[in-house]
């Protein structure tokens, strides 16, 4: 059982300063809490965006609007103003402005670790990632037509996108009907992966997936690396709803209650030499 925790905004774990922003983060256990003052004039795409470097913020925010209002727009062109007492959910792909003449105070639930941190362009980290890919997707689409498959695919890409949410991954670009996600745990990395399978299934859909953790470089809007296309490769052997895992993330779980049985030396179009493969064991995998 774990413990409770509570903290204060007033002693917070970092502060964040830009222009017309601060930021207090509080760090609960694994999750991190931000209450966030957007002064009036503050606009995303004016006081984050260089920073960061990306076209539109591309981080899902969930959270409280505790005083004022800001009008988010969607890279598509949608709009909605939100206010005090709202609670919201906003997709990545937005910019937001205040309005009128008061502070929008906010508490954000999500990507309050990283949002609106630099990036130091081309820099290496250490990181897990995490391909997803649907299984016979042209044949779904061809059986169910259009319409109907791009309403399924926009189910499932919620889906996916709020289980990277929920395990503190970041989503660095989508394949048309799959995902790269980035963590800083191979832990969160390889769950996330199980569960995206398992959610999956509610669509009558199947997904599989692989996760490898390496060196990449890291730039504002992708990653970059031989680990990159090495992950691409051991989802690609992955079976339905099956999750694989490289040797070095296998290494990085010891000690945690995972299972995992060895499914071999594979060799990894493109990528030279075997690499060990392993197979996360979960309830529909065992």
């Amino acid at each position: 059982m774990g413990e409770i925790q509570s903290k204060r905004f007033d002693e917070p774990d970092e502060v964040l300063s830009l222009p017309n922003l601060t930021g207090q983060i509080l760090i609960l256990g694994e999750w991190y809490v931000g209450r966030y003052i957007h002064d009036p004039g503050w606009c995303w795409s004016k006081d984050v965006k260089p920073q960061v470097g990306t076209t539109s913020c591309e981080f899902h925010h969930l959270g409280i609007a505790l005083a004022g209002s800001i009008l988010v727009t969607t890279t598509d062109g949608a709009q909605r103003t939100i206010s005090t007492g709202e609670a919201y959910d906003i997709p990545p792909g937005h910019d937001a402005c205040v309005v009128g003449d008061e502070p929008f105070i906010a508490i954000d639930f999500l990507g309050a670790r990283d949002w609106a941190r630099s990036t130091v362009e081309g820099e290496r980290i250490l990181a897990s990632l995490l391909f997803t890919d649907i299984v016979g997707s042209t044949a779904i689409a061809t059986r169910l037509g259009d319409i109907a498959w791009m309403d399924l695919l926009s189910r499932h890409n919620d889906r996916v996108r709020m289980e990277i949410d929920r395990f503190r991954g970041y989503e660095s670009k989508t394949t048309g009907d799959g995902f790269l996600a980035v963590f800083d745990s191979a832990s969160q990395a390889a769950r996330c992966a199980a569960e995206i399978c398992r959610v999956a299934r509610k669509d009558g859909i199947e997904v599989r997936t692989g996760v490898h953790s390496g060196e990449v470089k890291r730039y504002p809007d992708s990653v970059q690396g031989l680990a990159v296309h090495v992950a691409a490769r051991i989802a690609a052997l992955a079976g339905p709803g099956e999750v694989l895992l490289s040797a070095s993330t296998v290494a990085l779980l010891e000690g945690s209650s995972l299972s995992f049985v060895d499914a071999g030396e594979h060799e990894l179009r493109g990528v030279e030499g075997k690499r060990r493969i392993y197979r996360l064991v979960t309830d529909h995998s065992i």
